[in-house]
C-alpha cells in the first residue's frame, strides 16, 4: 500500500469507530494526522505512524493535479 495521503482522501480502517462507521476523510497532514468520520463528523488526531498502521485501504483518493 502506498504511503502516499493527500488532504481530502476517503480512507477506511480496521477498528469501527464506536458510532460503527470504518470511513474517515483526512483533513489535515503532518507528523500527526486529521481524521473526520464520515458517519459522526467526529475529528480525531493521531500520529501518523498509527494512521498507517490502522488503515485498511484508500477509497477514494483526492491527488492534487500536477
Amino acid at each position: 500500500m502506498s504511503k502516499e495521503f493527500f488532504i481530502g482522501d476517503i480512507v477506511e480502517m480496521k477498528k469501527d469507530h464506536p458510532c460503527g462507521s470504518k470511513e474517515w476523510e483526512v483533513i489535515r497532514l503532518g507528523a500527526d494526522i486529521k481524521i473526520k468520520c464520515l458517519g459522526c463528523n467526529r475529528i480525531v488526531m493521531i500520529p501518523r505512524n498509527k494512521f498507517e498502521k490502522g488503515i485498511k485501504k484508500i477509497i477514494k483518493q483526492n491527488k492534487p493535479e500536477e
